[in-house]
């Protein structure tokens, strides 16, 4: 697969859908019609959502808030790849692009991760990023977040 990311459009929004909807983190927080859908627009408006794009297809998004944590440092807010597309790379490939994009001016990233997906964690924590902290039903009455966390790595000259 050739995956390319670029900035999202109204073009992708259905597709964008179909990925959230389709995820566990769709079922529990966007069962309510439209939900989702405004989600995403929101990250287009705002003009931080990214797609992954595979044959002129969008097959996943991430979609990020560059001060959205203590009003200084990159919140992952959403991140969704096609159900058909899962365990091929692509969330790896849009956890790359935002570090690259969202270190630039930063030093840490954070996000939240369900204590309902022990996969979606173990798999973040593959990728450098530990749970920093734990907020006992932050969306939903009886779900755990974890906050997670990366560092920049600091160059040694």
């Amino acid at each position: 697969m050739d995956i390319k990311i670029e900035k999202g459009s109204l073009k992708y929004l259905s597709d964008c859908e179909k990925a959230l909807l389709n995820s566990e983190l769709g079922r529990k927080y966007f069962e309510h019609e439209g939900s989702g859908r405004r989600a995403i627009l929101e990250g287009l408006e705002q003009g931080n959502l990214y797609v992954a794009i595979n044959n002129n297809e969008c097959v996943g998004f991430m979609f990020y808030i560059p001060k959205g944590i203590f009003h200084s440092f990159p919140l992952l807010h959403l991140i969704s790849v096609k159900e058909e597309y899962r365990n091929k790379g692509i969330g790896k490939k849009l956890m790359a692009f935002l570090e690259n994009l969202a270190f630039e001016n930063a030093s840490k990233i954070f996000f939240v991760v369900a204590d309902f997906n022990p996969d979606t964690k173990r798999f973040y924590e593959k990728l450098g990023y530990r749970k920093v902290g734990e907020i006992p039903s932050l969306y939903r009455k009886g779900i755990n977040e974890y906050l997670m966390m990366k560092e920049k790595e600091m160059q040694i000259n």
